[in-house]
């Protein structure tokens, strides 16, 4: 399966009592289905990873996979600080049932560019998924660069990249090593339209929690090469992007999710929406609305 399209960074919903919110989950999973995502991340950052047990993991990865029934791609986020430990998780996703296997450079630890390349090959002929690599450097205070995926794209098991940094020229230096086996997300909503109008497969993105048709409607008008709908679609979201960023990831969309209904909250050390931004979460969960309703008469009128 070539990853391409909408494809949605999953947040976790918990109770009010801290625990998993499986209805929830189950809701956002169907959600997600009838938005027509094209794929969906189980666990990875905005989805609180670092947060679970490894018997919650296996909860949310298998209601996911048993709920998509294979109509869509699942990944897992298996990234963790060493090599070893990033195998062992590799290993526990494709024991649950998922597709592929996101894994972000390892964070805190800063490896050099060979370090990363030694680390993606064992993990690519170890974990026993296919691997999506990770560039999110304001997270893990690492950067892969260009020149380093370019001595990774030829590895079989390796079949993409999920980049998070906004600068064209990373996204045009990365593009130049895209093939039919290889595909390039973008990583960062504000910027993935221009990213796919410039030729990328697609974007992971988190405003697709709240916005599944939305963003689907996004990709497509971008993957289809227009502009014009694309970029009119794209400033109706420029507060949405604007807000998701106010606070740390996912603070600001599960401020918005819990307004349609999903979940109460997070886990420490990340809290709930600050109360200087709650009349704006409150407003933009009406615009969340619009948005969605828009795009589906749009997208049944094409």
């Amino acid at each position: 399966m070539h990853l391409s399209g909408s494809i949605t960074a999953l947040a976790t919903p918990f109770l009010a009592s801290g625990e998993l919110d499986l209805h929830a989950w189950r809701a956002l999973l169907k959600q997600q289905l009838d938005g027509g995502t094209q794929g969906v991340v189980v666990a990875g950052s905005t989805g609180e990873a670092a947060a679970l047990s490894d018997e919650e993991y296996d909860t949310l990865l298998r209601i996911a996979v048993e709920e998509v029934r294979g109509r869509i791609a699942v990944l897992a986020g298996t990234g963790q600080m060493n090599t070893a430990r990033t195998i062992a998780a590799t290993r526990r996703a494709a024991a649950g049932g998922a597709q592929f296997a996101l894994v972000v450079t390892p964070p805190y630890v800063r490896p050099t560019q060979a370090g990363l390349v030694a680390h993606y090959r064992a993990v690519a002929d170890q974990g026993g998924l296919p691997v999506v690599l990770y560039n999110v450097p304001g997270r893990t205070g690492c950067d892969l660069l260009p020149e380093t995926v370019a001595e990774l794209v030829d590895h079989p098991n390796i079949i993409g990249i999920k980049e998070a940094r906004a600068e064209p020229e990373r996204m045009s230096a990365l593009l130049a090593l895209r093939t039919a086996g290889f595909a390039i997300l973008s990583g960062d909503d504000p910027t993935a339209s221009r990213a796919m109008l410039a030729g990328a497969d697609g974007l992971i993105s988190v405003g697709s929690n709240a916005l599944p048709r939305t963003f689907r409607r996004l990709c497509d008008l971008a993957r289809g090469g227009d502009a014009a709908a694309a970029a009119a679609l794209d400033t109706g979201l420029q507060e949405i992007y604007g807000f998701l960023g106010v606070e740390s990831n996912p603070i600001p969309v599960k401020a918005l999710l819990q307004r349609a209904g999903f979940g109460h909250g997070l886990r420490l050390p990340l809290l709930t929406l600050s109360s200087a931004y709650t009349d704006t979460a409150d407003r933009l969960a009406a615009v969340v609305q619009a948005l969605e309703a828009q795009s589906s008469r749009d997208s049944l009128a094409a």
